[in-house]
């Protein structure tokens, strides 16, 4: 089933109905090809979901999509805990990889991260342009996975404003090479529970300074083991990602 997301002002639970405007119209009719009758999925990013029907496509005299809500229920995808990506900047497009494979595995907020070791500079023009392809990329993985939520791709932050938004959240961890006690690791992991906020700290090529993660560690943060291999920084978040969510879901 096709899945949008709108926004809660678009809801009109007295009238039983939903409408649907911006991009997403042109792509029902256009690339879609989407006819009244057909059934689609709404989420208002708010935690409910509407299964739909399509009843029309214009509502006083404006062009949008008129749909009917034939059953409202609670949203499932999104994991029990909130976690929070703080990315070091890769090279290339890895970025983008890792905001859609993140999205899907349920994050629910990205950092981009410039530290030491960041091949990758953005000037603040070529940040506007990037951020509206990342929320973009997002969003579509976000409809793709049946997520509740769109998560959100923040400006790029250095490591100290990172680690001070950071801060009110309850645990912060940072995986890091040298760091090889993976009992401590399961320890650590085997103490997340439902409701927690939780932030992940993750080196660019070329992985953090000593100094960075001194720095990350006097300010809270919890080094962790990913094993007994080096990961590439796009594969380091998601296999943490992974382990993170089959835990709490299982």
């Amino acid at each position: 089933m096709n899945h949008f997301f709108v926004s809660p002002e678009d809801v009109r639970k007295e009238e039983g109905i939903i409408c649907i405007s911006g991009s997403d119209v042109n792509h029902i009719l256009n690339v879609l090809r989407m006819k009244t009758g057909e059934e689609l999925l709404l989420s208002d990013g708010e935690g409910c979901d509407y299964h739909c029907r399509i009843a029309a496509f214009e509502k006083d005299g404006e062009k949008c999509v008129v749909c009917e809500i034939i059953d409202t229920v609670t949203n499932r995808s999104e994991p029990a805990a909130k976690f929070y990506l703080f990315q070091g900047l890769p090279k290339a497009d890895k970025f983008e990889h890792i905001i859609q494979k993140s999205v899907e595995l349920g994050v629910y907020e990205i950092i981009p991260l410039e530290t030491s070791r960041c091949v990758v500079k953005y000037d603040a023009k070529k940040q506007k342009s990037k951020a509206e392809r990342w929320g973009k990329i997002a969003e579509s993985a976000a409809k793709q996975s049946h997520r509740g939520v769109i998560p959100e791709v923040k400006p790029v932050m250095k490591l100290r404003e990172a680690l001070e938004y950071a801060q009110d959240l309850d645990l912060v961890l940072i995986p890091y090479e040298n760091f090889k006690d993976i009992k401590a690791t399961k320890e650590i992991l085997g103490k997340i529970r439902e409701g927690m906020r939780i932030g992940i700290f993750i080196g660019p090529e070329g992985g953090f300074e000593q100094s960075e993660v001194e720095q990350a560690e006097n300010s809270g943060a919890v080094p962790i083991s990913l094993g007994n291999r080096i990961l590439r920084t796009e594969t380091a978040p998601l296999m943490l990602l992974s382990v993170l969510t089959f835990q709490l879901e299982s």
